[in-house]
């Protein structure tokens, strides 16, 4: 074995010894492992971080196969003196998932659910689990795992066992620790434990120095523990004694990841109620809230969760009844008559302190509201003026009858120290998240965020609570567990942490012997002055920095495939970290660091995670911080090849709206037509960087430009006027959209006309997703000064094509910030739905009466919102919904070559199911081209535009003498 990068266990290594001692690391464990084992810059940067403010660089990544490959994975560790940090998902947002040593991914392959009984309501789980795998499992059983983080849908058993992590259902199911039975677990040292009551699969050794400690410390742990639901922080040694009948299990339970490697779990399973309904409870503030929620205990609520109304998004605010707070109150029942009567007689009970409340039976209903709430976690890193706020103190519990004071304390606290926090949380278990304002940039903001801590752990502790209430203490609080517990309670936490694991190699620095709270903060490497950009960053104040920073790790882009919403889809496909919107964040981080990822932006680990990222703009709607990945993407592309030579790809389909005006004007198209047809066509795609696998659409005959010099000759004007904007798709490739909403607008008794210069304006969006922003920003400020008539004018800009009217939304403003005339086109812009709803409103569409299928453009759903054409929709009765996520074309993505795969396995996710599913004389609808040209080439469907469907209506309703409405 190699001896050369032996070293005291714990000891950090710096950034510029890793990359060689990664090496040899690396090899001694590819040795010794069949799972995966990386080092390479990429691998180690996604892992330099968790959901906290801290940050360390491993050396290595082992994913292994199971628990064979862990004892080794920890042999080859412990011989050569290599710390360990064992690492799920979801859960850790106190710094206790990063380490300086090997980091043990056990999300990879360890994810099986190996038993469920539904006699016993026991599961035998992996630790790489995701929570909501194991509910879907223990379902079919009509049971489920009790506690249920917000991240649910990502979070893993192990992170939820190291942890301890509870959720909105603790107030009725406890937390993970009162759901554990038994855990299987490998020590450092190599020893193989089974953790349960009694300790008897406990090795001798360990058993009788625990026995000793227990024993000799017995007056301590009966009176020195807190007695709250949400006591998190420590260990949890008091659980070892004789008269709570020394259970291992629950002594373990939220340890960290520093006293073994969970290799299995056995947990207890719930029922199920037959029926849930939600009551929201208005309130008149937040402590109000916390007050009240205490005395719903009582009437047995499955959740009282808690949020301020600064934490609601406006248009949510409408769904929720009168008040600054509300409490989210979910009661079961064995059917829905009997969860609304429940919910009902607490409704009437809490109707004094309450200034109004609301029920919620249906389940769609209630997912739209939950998802305020879960959201929350990341909506909270900003506050209502758009500056940063920080986890740190997230998860502090007090009992819940103090919970209201506590509060009134903590807004106080945070006044003196001339901070803002957000908190909202579990306030039936007295629990409360709060993001602040911290600066963790400056020195001095470093120092207030130290002195403030200290203060707030004293106010916990006078109010009797803990200083983690649900994920832990890390590195964030473990430094001030002193001042909740005193030195001899912490004292006996080391010596239990000896008996486990004398040499300290797993997760040092965590629960004892800590970092300090204001070491390995995430920002200190990052670069103090600004990064010369081109995008103008507008919500992040102009600093990239603080754009790469949003992402604080909440990983609702890890979310599965068939998840609600669009983010990310290129993570859906692959499963890989380095393909979802947090793990581009983290290299882009990583890059701007320049310890890890070396290569600034000619880095290539970036462009290999960016080169899947569809530029969905996904990202920026589902992901709580708005991070918009599809610009930094831009940005990135921008300098990598700034004095390169690009991909071809970039040419040939960056360049779209030059190719196609030379064919319109050379009137070549059948020439182009007929060419593709033969073996040329494959020379030509191989030269352009096109996929093979695709074919090249036909260019229409007649461009929409044309057709429209023919239409609008001997038409005389009248009605409210609208400029139609004639985007390149809907101009070269889709003329027959353009052609149909002139005639759905005319009928609308509105006059349509275009910009002037038509056949030149451009959005820019070729450009943009091809990096190419110079470019861009010439095509855009040229476009700008042909519609100054236009936006003097103030005439809404009607735009057929989603990812034009996105660009021309957000991308025109953030790469010309300087530009007012930017803003105002952005302001214009209006989509089909969106110009008839304003400028019409009193006209009616034809009634088809029909099911609809297709999607929703990802743009439109990420910048544009689709409400408009839902009611369009309705009015014409085309019923049922689209699906959302993203087609796998998105614009030059999928004709690029290398991503046809990828390309068709996001089609395959939502879209080609729904459309195949779809019932016989279902309209299809697709108002983006490149969702029209996915459908077809990779299902031989024929979608269209709602235009195009109006417009058919229409002339069907004339030639029948019906008519298709009249205009307002």
């Amino acid at each position: 074995m190699e001896k050369a990068v032996r070293r005291t266990v714990g000891e950090t290594a710096g950034p510029a010894t890793g990359s060689a001692e990664a090496r040899e690391v690396a090899r001694a464990l590819r040795a010794a492992v069949r799972g995966e084992v990386a080092d390479d810059p990429a691998s180690r940067a996604l892992v330099t971080m968790d959901a906290s403010n801290y940050r360390r660089v491993p050396l290595a990544v082992v994913a292994p196969r199971d628990a064979d490959d862990v004892a080794a994975a920890l042999a080859v560790c412990r011989e050569l003196g290599v710390p360990v940090v064992p690492r799920g998902g979801g859960t850790s947002i106190a710094g206790q998932a990063t380490g300086t040593g090997v980091v043990l991914d056990l999300t990879r392959h360890m994810t099986a659910v190996e038993a469920v009984d539904a006699d016993a309501r026991t599961a035998v789980v992996q630790p790489g689990v995701v929570l909501d795998d194991l509910c879907r499992a223990a379902g079919a059983h009509g049971l489920t795992f009790g506690p249920d983080p917000s991240t649910h849908s990502r979070c893993t058993l192990g992170g939820m066992i190291g942890n301890n992590s509870c959720g909105s259902h603790s107030v009725a199911w406890g937390t993970t620790a009162d759901n554990v039975l038994a855990l299987d677990v490998l020590t450092y040292g190599g020893e193989r434990a089974r953790l349960a009551p009694g300790g008897d699969g406990v090795p001798e050794r360990l058993r009788a120095g625990a026995r000793a400690l227990v024993g000799g410390e017995l007056a301590r742990l009966r009176t020195g523990f807190p007695d709250l639901p949400r006591r998190i922080s420590g260990y949890a040694l008091d659980a070892l004694l004789p008269e709570r009948g020394e259970d291992w299990a629950r002594a373990f339970t939220g340890s960290e990841g520093t006293l073994g490697v969970v290799t299995s779990a056995t947990v207890r399973l719930v029922e199920r109620p037959g029926a849930r309904v939600l009551a929201v409870l208005g309130h008149a503030d937040e402590s109000a809230a916390a007050e009240a929620a205490v005395t719903l205990l009582p009437h047995r609520p499955l959740t009282v969760e808690g949020m301020a109304a600064d934490l609601v998004p406006g248009a949510e605010r409408t769904l929720l009844p009168r008040g600054g707070a509300w409490l989210f109150v979910e009661v079961g029942g064995a059917d829905e008559a009997d969860a609304r009567a429940r919910a009902e007689r607490l409704c009437r009970a809490a109707a004094g302190d309450a200034t109004g409340h609301a029920l919620i039976t249906d389940p769609a209903g209630q997912r739209a509201l939950w998802r305020i709430r879960e959201d929350a976690a990341g909506t909270a890193t900003r506050m209502p003026d758009g500056s940063e706020a920080w986890p740190g103190w997230e998860d502090c519990a007090v009992p819940p009858a103090s919970l209201g004071a506590y509060l009134r304390d903590f807004r106080a606290l945070l006044a003196d120290h001339g901070l803002r926090g957000l908190p909202y949380g579990h306030f039936g278990d007295g629990c409360v998240h709060a993001r602040i304002d911290f600066d963790l940039v400056h020195d001095e903001g470093v120092a207030r965020f130290r002195r403030f801590s200290a203060d707030l752990a004293d106010l916990v502790v006078a109010h009797g609570g803990s200083l983690s209430g649900e994920h832990g203490d890390g590195q964030a609080r473990a430094e001030l567990l002193p001042r909740m517990y005193g030195p001899g309670t912490v004292e006996l936490f080391a010596r239990f942490k000896d008996l486990w694991d004398p040499d300290g190699g797993l997760n040092p620095g965590m629960v004892v012997r800590p970092h300090r709270l204001d070491e390995n903060l995430r920002f200190a490497p990052l670069p103090r002055g600004p990064v010369d950009v081109v995008f103008g960053y507008p919500e992040d104040g102009g600093d990239f920095r603080a754009a790469v920073r949003r992402c604080v790790g909440v990983a609702k882009c890890r979310n599965p495939a068939g998840s609600p919403g669009v983010m990310c889809p290129s993570y859906r496909a692959t499963g890989e970290e380095a393909h979802s919107t947090r793990g581009r964040a983290r290299l882009l981080h990583e890059m701007l660091a320049g310890e890890v990822v070396t290569g600034g932006w000619r880095s290539e680990e970036v462009l290999g995670a960016l080169d899947l990222c569809l530029s969905c703009k996904g990202c920026r709607r589902d992901c709580p911080v708005g991070v918009d990945m599809a610009t930094y993407k831009a940005e990135f592309l921008h300098h990598h090849y700034a004095g390169r030579r690009r991909p071809m790809a970039h040419y040939s389909l960056g360049g779209l709206p030059v190719w196609l005006r030379a064919v319109a004007a050379t009137r070549t198209a059948p020439l182009v037509n007929a060419l593709a047809r033969t073996p040329l066509a494959a020379l030509g795609k191989r030269l352009g960087g096109i996929a093979p696998e695709r074919d090249v659409p036909p260019l229409p005959r007649t461009p929409f430009l044309r057709w429209w010099r023919r239409h609008r000759r001997g038409r005389s004007g009248g009605g409210r006027r609208v400029v139609l904007w004639p985007d390149t798709f809907t101009n070269h490739l889709s003329p027959e959209a353009g052609a149909a909403a002139v005639r759905v607008l005319e009928a609308a008794g509105l006059e349509v006309v275009l910009p002037p210069g038509a056949g030149r304006v451009c959005c820019g969006l070729t450009w943009v997703s091809t990096g190419r922003l110079d470019r861009a920003r010439t095509v855009l400020r040229r476009t700008l000064d042909r519609l100054e008539p236009v936006l003097d004018a103030g005439l809404p800009v009607v735009v057929l094509e989603p990812p034009c009217a996105a660009a021309l939304r957000t991308d025109a403003v953030a790469l010309l910030p300087d530009d007012p005339r930017a803003g105002r086109l952005a302001a214009s812009v209006r989509t089909f739905a969106q110009a008839l709803e304003e400028c019409a409103p009193d006209w009616a569409p034809p009634r088809l009466d029909r099911p609809v299928a297709g999607q929703t453009h990802c743009h439109q759903h990420a910048v544009l919102g689709d409400a408009a054409e839902r009611r369009l929709r309705e009015k014409a009765g085309l019923t049922g919904g689209l699906s959302d996520g993203c087609c796998g074309l998105a614009g030059n993505f999928g004709f690029e070559k290398g991503h046809f795969e990828v390309s068709v396995a996001c089609a395959e996710e939502k879209l080609l199911p729904s459309v195949r599913a779809a019932a016989p004389g279902t309209v299809l609808l697709a108002d983006g081209y490149s969702c029209r040209t996915q459908l077809a080439q990779l299902g031989g469907h024929r979608a269209r535009h709602l235009a195009e469907v109006l417009a058919e209506a229409l002339e069907r309703g004339t030639e029948e003498g019906t008519g298709g409405g009249t205009p307002g």
